[in-house]
């Protein structure tokens, strides 16, 4: 989610805090071309691989995604690119989420019953639980390993965001975090696809394991489009439900935090009390406007001729969000962050999608 939505490093999310609160100016227009123009060369490979096989084995969200990291090692955007960069990761990323709401009826989630939405939330429950335990463990701090832990489990880097000041988190802590978090949710993202061959998992199973285990809503796209629709569809659904779990993990963590305790190396005595998030935190936007459209749709009130039009611009954001979110990593950040943070955040992760694979089995879901 950007709240679910984005996954940024420490450096781009500070080159976007002039702009919040802002909307679309000339300062962002530097950055956004840069998106577009590497969106333009990944949908010209794509269509170019079409021309000559006949079918996209690199699709153009993956080849932005690619190509935005390639810029991104060869030379570091300036301030100029920044906001527009930012902009694009985040905002553009989630009204293609708010648009994908139009080719999903409500009736799928009252169709996946009771038993999914039940394995969602204990799904969500287990990789928290395990994933602290495997950060202590490891040795890392409580509030460090708290961060972890509901980044991987639910939304990254926005899960981190809003649990951060209910915990009294420190700087540097949810800084690696975050970092680490750009990095892993882009390899996530390029890798996940080659389970549906190794797993042989079917597209409704992949769509599931997707939505289980991908960090950001908009990432579950750029994850499953490659493989079907049916596989997007269900990993999106599978995905909103299991950011709705923000809300309670966050009070939940509101309610421990006094226990917690103070790291050793802390010199500045006492915390001050954790502050408690707003509603915005706990359910984004985006969130409430995908439901809103998805709402429409199962009423007849969007046509079905707008489907196609507005599925295909969704598209074309989700490309370009992708070049921006390619842009904003650092793959020398890996080096950065620690040995013990990769070694918590990747057993974590692995623990996660073997939940998922259970789940999927025990639901016998086909």
């Amino acid at each position: 989610m950007s709240a679910d939505a984005s996954s940024k490093t420490p450096s781009s999310a500070a080159a976007s805090r002039p702009a919040a609160g802002s909307g679309l100016g000339t300062a962002h227009l530097p950055g956004i071309g840069l998106c577009a123009a590497i969106t333009a060369v990944a949908m010209a490979a794509q269509a170019l691989e079409e021309r000559a096989t006949g079918h996209p084995y690199v699709e153009a969200l993956v080849l932005a995604i690619l190509l935005g990291i390639a810029v991104r090692t060869a030379w570091t955007p300036d301030a100029r690119f920044r906001t527009g960069i930012a902009f694009s990761a985040k905002q553009l990323l989630e009204v293609a989420v708010v648009l994908l709401g139009a080719s999903l009826s409500l009736g799928a989630i009252l169709a996946s019953g009771p038993a999914l939405l039940a394995g969602i939330v204990g799904t969500v429950v287990i990789g928290i639980a395990a994933s602290v335990a495997i950060c202590r463990t490891l040795g890392l701090p409580a509030r460090m390993a708290i961060l972890v832990a509901c980044g991987n489990a639910i939304c990254g880097n926005s899960a981190i965001a809003a649990v951060a000041p209910v915990i009294g988190a420190e700087p540097k802590d949810i800084a690696a975090a975050i970092a680490f978090t750009a990095v892993l949710g882009v390899l996530m993202v390029l890798g996940l696809p080659l389970f549906v061959p190794l797993a042989g998992l079917s597209d409704n199973q992949y769509g599931v394991l997707a939505g289980l285990t991908v960090y950001a809503v908009p990432q579950v796209l750029a994850a499953t489009v490659p493989v079907s629709l049916l596989s997007t569809q269900v990993g999106t659904l599978v995905k909103l439900v299991r950011v709705l779990m923000l809300g309670p993990v966050v009070v939940a963590f509101s309610l421990i935090a006094p226990r917690l305790p103070q790291a050793a190396t802390d010199p500045s005595g006492p915390r001050p009390a954790p502050a408690r998030p707003g509603l915005t935190k706990l359910v984004p936007w985006f969130i409430l406007g995908f439901l809103a459209l998805a709402t429409l749709r199962s009423l007849g009130l969007v046509p079905d001729a707008a489907v196609k039009p507005l599925t295909q611009l969704a598209g074309v954001l989700t490309i370009l969000s992708m070049a921006a979110l390619g842009l904003g990593v650092d793959v020398r950040v890996l080096a950065r962050v620690g040995g013990r943070v990769t070694l918590a955040v990747t057993a974590s992760l692995a623990v996660l999608v073997a939940v998922s694979l259970c789940l999927i089995h025990g639901l016998a879901i086909r």
